[in-house]
Parts: structure tokens; sequence; C-alpha cells
């Protein structure tokens, strides 16, 4: 039993962040549906029952869970202007004590794409992250041939720092990924690291 629930929700210009509900399930679904050739080059494999309501009901429990143990922050991203949802974004493995540390994950639904949704909401999150759960550092990783990832994040602020090999299993292959971080009062500039 997780006792109290936290109540979690960042505002932006135009989006409410909020956690995960049961009633989203039906606008999630349809949306990840809908999205589905646009996402899966850039994932973790889907399995077989990702799209189930038994699926989302674990989802939802799972952001319940973390949020209330300080592991991680699930997000989904609500438009305001209609309620529909655009995509999610998760800060996670958050670590504590002398790292003060977290990692962020994202996805766009197809039809939301490019209209600057997603880098509003991590400018949001990582506000959010540095200030109220006063974390130092925020990292992130992508394919280095997703381009739109990789610039989300440097426009975002975040900084490219390397490669890391076999790093994730996306569409059931291992890929090495492009790392960035963000940190808190970060001084270090450009990194001279284009898209190229």
């Amino acid at each position: 039993m997780l006792g109290r629930r936290r109540k979690v929700q960042i505002e932006t210009e135009r989006m409410s962040l909020r956690l995960p509900l049961h009633s989203d399930f039906r606008a999630w679904g349809t949306l990840r549906a809908q999205s589905e050739a646009f996402l899966k080059p850039w994932e973790p494999s889907w399995s077989d029952d990702h799209l189930s309501r038994k699926g989302f009901t674990n989802r939802v429990y799972w952001a319940q869970r973390a949020v209330a143990s300080g592991t991680a922050l699930p997000l989904f991203l609500i438009r305001r202007e209609d309620n529909a949802l655009l995509g999610a974004l998760t800060l996670d493995n958050i670590r504590r004590g002398p790292s003060q540390a977290g990692t962020l994950g994202y996805w766009i639904g197809e039809p939301h794409k490019r209209r600057g949704y997603m880098r509003e909401a991590i400018k949001a999150v990582v506000h959010h992250a540095f200030t109220a759960q006063d974390l130092s550092r925020l990292e992130a990783a992508c394919l280095p041939e997703n381009r739109a990832s990789r610039g989300v994040l440097e426009m975002s602020g975040f900084k490219y720092e390397g490669v890391a090999q076999s790093y994730l299993q996306i569409d059931g292959r291992w890929r090495n990924h492009v790392l960035y971080a963000s940190l808190r009062g970060d001084r270090r500039g450009k990194t001279g690291v284009g898209l190229a």
C-alpha cells in the first residue's frame, strides 16, 4: 500500500505535465497505436501486452510506486487547450547521496512531433529537477541517428558527453547511444559537437 498519493503537476506555457491516470488508457493506447511505426525504431521492443489495459494498469501502478519511493517521476504531457495526450517524459533512475542525478526518457506521438512540445516539457522538468528535487545532474541518451532527439536535447541545454557502447536494446538489437547531460549551474558552454 502506498499510503497517501503525492500529487505532482508541472505547468508549462501550453501543457500540464502530470502522472498517468487509469482514465488515460484509451487516449494512451490510441496515440501509441497510431504512432507505432514512428516510435518503434527508437524504443525497446514492445511486449505482447504493450497496448493492453492490463499493461497500462501496471504502468499506472508503477508510476505511483516510483513517485512515492522517489525513484522516478513519470509524466504525461497534456495539452491544456483540449486535454489531449501528446506524449510522455520520465525522470527515472533518480539517485541520491553524492550523485544527486537522474535520467530522462521521453516520447512524443507522431501527430504532435516538431511543434516544440517536448522541448517545452524537458525545460520544465529540468527546472523542477534542479529546484524542487535538488538534483545536480540530468542525463539522457539516444541513438546517434535520431537527429530529432539529439536536436531537442541540445536546444534544451543538454551537452554531448560521448558514446555508450551497446547501451540499450532497441527494436530487438543492442545499440550504441550518444550521451547527453545537463548540470545545475552548468558553465561548460557549447561542446562543439553538432548533429553531423
